[in-house]
């Protein structure tokens, strides 16, 4: 006759902890930050949840038409610490790249920090117009006269 034994809750507990433990690898992921883009009629509002980072910790460039949100979020604990403890927070660096269409003014791009949320406010080139090309007289041998006049001018 074989003895069954049911685990015993303390079993139980031992293996969640182990697991738990085991589990810490994924708050050192990567992490990226969530950025919303929205149109407006004049211009793009690029906006990224930075909790815990000021304005410091990040940087904006703008380098043949693509513009990079990158930063830092340091881990805030110390890995010799004792005893059990559980981190879901992700740290870490990141860089996240947009492609703006053909035109934009670098200049003209500001942006703006405050609790937690990076706005970037990116103006929309303005629209080209088409050029209406007069149409000269011509004086008998195929070119207008401005460009003959001209050529001979010279």
């Amino acid at each position: 006759m074989a003895l069954l034994m049911r685990p015993e809750p303390l079993t139980a507990d031992f293996d969640r902890l182990f697991n738990t433990l085991f589990d810490r690898g994924q708050a050192t992921q990567r992490w990226v930050p969530a950025m919303d883009l929205v149109e407006h009629e004049d211009h793009f509002l690029l906006r990224a949840d930075l909790p815990g980072l000021s304005d410091e910790d990040v940087s904006i460039e703008l380098n043949d038409g693509s513009l990079t949100v990158a930063g830092e979020r340091k881990a805030e604990h110390d890995q010799r610490e004792r005893g059990f403890y559980r981190l879901e927070r992700p740290f870490g660096k990141f860089s996240r790249t947009l492609t703006l269409p053909d035109g934009i003014d670098g200049g003209q791009i500001k942006a703006s920090f405050s609790t937690g949320v990076l706005e970037v406010w990116i103006p929309k080139p303005e629209q080209r117009k088409p050029r209406r090309i007069e149409i000269g007289a011509a004086n008998g041998n195929g070119k207008p006269e401005t460009l003959e006049g001209s050529a001979s001018e010279k």
